[in-house]
């Protein structure tokens, strides 16, 4: 079992960061893909970026590239995302999730379908 905790979320202006954190508890922590989604209401879930288990592998949706940046700290058991240069359409309910099935990320970890553990989320809104 695994559990995630979401934090960080809140309003922000057009332009500002956030840095959101998702805190893992349960089987070890540094063996498997992370990931994060987000979903604004009326959409459906998206992929925004996943972490290989060592940090080394990364992958971003396209329309996050350059802004988000995605980290883990195995040792504190927590991914993070620095989300920076925010815009209005990057408001949404964000996600952090677990892939404990792999280690490395590929095509398929921009899948929702392929995490088998989510978190609560935490609300981002951003101000135009």
């Amino acid at each position: 079992q695994v559990q995630l905790v979401e934090s960080g979320g809140g309003l922000v202006q057009a332009g500002g960061s956030l840095r959101l954190s998702c805190a893992a508890s349960g089987r070890t922590f540094s063996v498997y893909v992370m990931g994060w989604f987000r979903q604004a209401p009326g959409k459906e879930r998206e992929f925004v970026a996943a972490i290989s288990r060592t940090g080394g592998g990364t992958s971003y949706a396209d329309s996050v590239k350059g802004r988000f940046t995605i980290s883990r700290d195995n040792a504190a058991k927590t991914v993070y995302l620095q989300m920076n240069s925010l815009k209005p359409e990057d408001a949404a309910v964000y996600y952090c999730a677990a892939d404990t099935f792999r280690s490395e990320i590929g095509a398929t970890s921009m899948n929702g379908q392929q995490y088998n553990y989510w978190g609560q989320g935490t609300q981002v809104t951003v101000s135009s």
